[in-house]
């Protein structure tokens, strides 16, 4: 089975094809960084016209690159959500429309679910049950995986998501956008000289805050020189903690599991430091730790594709209606 999978839940426009036999067959990304940029942010309505303007390019060039025609695909993946409502709405309505157009099935997919099973893309994918952490600018969960489709949430964050954290942090040092990975860059050239606190973590449960921490941030910039390497000192102590409560609340989920194997995934999964303290952990734990290849931490439609085949061999498919959910709990799957 053939399916495309489009990615079209913030700001990067993503198109794979996926084989249910032969695995990935191509995939392309389009980012938005450069012209959202400009604005500090994400504007979701230049969001939206953007990929109105590349997705169908981007699906025909991905094709060609398969060596694939339209009447080869089996069915179509898009992304439902959650997300900017205008951007889901543009991948679901191209979805939607070529389903019935080429007259395949078509399935809504959750973006946290596609980030989930990302991991599942590599040569050694992990075994199920597992537990995962998803780490993105608009999400911070841990979930016990025990099948596709069987998904038991652990714990998520009460308030702001570590990537969001970051983001923020990064906007208060004057790091621009994006904000995520210049603060990771600032603080290679800094050290955590100042004790930050690690939020949470002295009282039991697998819930995440990190806003505290952004204050405690705020407040510490405030009352330095505001030098250069007072800004680099404050982004490696900032990103030392939320690697160490990250690391904190994993080992606790391994613990209350049983579980030995650790899945990260989302586009936070893809900084270093963090990576370096759940393989610390979990090497410590005598676990296994999983992580999609760079490329796939970030939102793409490879994913979506894997994870919509998945989806589609077991039967499910969507109606006619374009489905799309800017909020959509991922406790809520089926």
């Amino acid at each position: 089975m053939y399916v495309l999978g489009i990615e079209t839940s913030c700001d990067e426009t993503g198109v794979a094809i996926y084989h249910s036999e032969h695995g990935l067959c191509s995939h392309l990304l389009y980012s938005q960084v450069e012209m959202h940029s400009e604005y500090g942010g994400v504007v979701p309505e230049l969001a939206s016209r953007d990929h109105i303007r590349k997705l169908v390019p981007l699906i025909k060039q991905c094709l060609q690159e398969s060596q694939l025609a339209s009447i080869d695909i089996n069915g179509i993946a898009y992304t439902a959500g959650p997300g900017l409502m205008g951007a889901l709405l543009v991948g679901a309505a191209t979805a939607r429309s070529l389903a019935w157009a080429w007259q395949v099935p078509a399935i809504a997919v959750h973006h946290m679910e596609g980030h989930l099973l990302a991991p599942m893309l590599e040569e050694n994918p992990p075994e199920f049950p597992f537990v995962a952490l998803l780490i993105s600018g608009g999400h911070t969960l841990l979930v016990q995986v025990e099948g596709i489709g069987r998904y038991q949430l652990l714990g998520e964050s009460l308030d702001d998501a570590a990537g969001e954290a970051f983001d923020k942090t990064a906007k208060m040092l004057g790091l621009g956008y994006p904000g995520g990975p210049r603060l990771s860059a600032l603080a290679e050239q800094g050290t955590p000289q100042i004790k930050f606190p690690r939020p949470m973590t002295d009282r039991p449960g697998l819930d995440f805050s990190f806003s505290g921490l952004k204050t405690f941030t705020m407040n510490t910039f405030n009352a330095s020189g505001k030098t250069e390497q007072d800004k680099a000192d404050i982004a490696a102590a900032f990103q030392q903690a939320v690697a160490e409560t990250l690391s904190i609340k994993c080992k606790r989920a391994l613990q209350q599991t049983g579980l030995k194997r650790l899945v990260i995934a989302g586009g936070v999964s893809a900084n270093k430091q963090i990576r370096a303290s759940l393989t610390q952990m979990v090497a410590k734990e005598n676990a296994q730790l999983y992580f999609p290849r760079l490329e796939f931490c970030t939102d793409n439609g490879a994913m979506i594709a894997y994870a919509g085949c998945q989806r589609l061999m077991a039967g499910q498919q969507q109606g006619l209606e374009i489905y799309a959910r800017p909020r959509w709990p991922i406790s809520e799957l089926n």
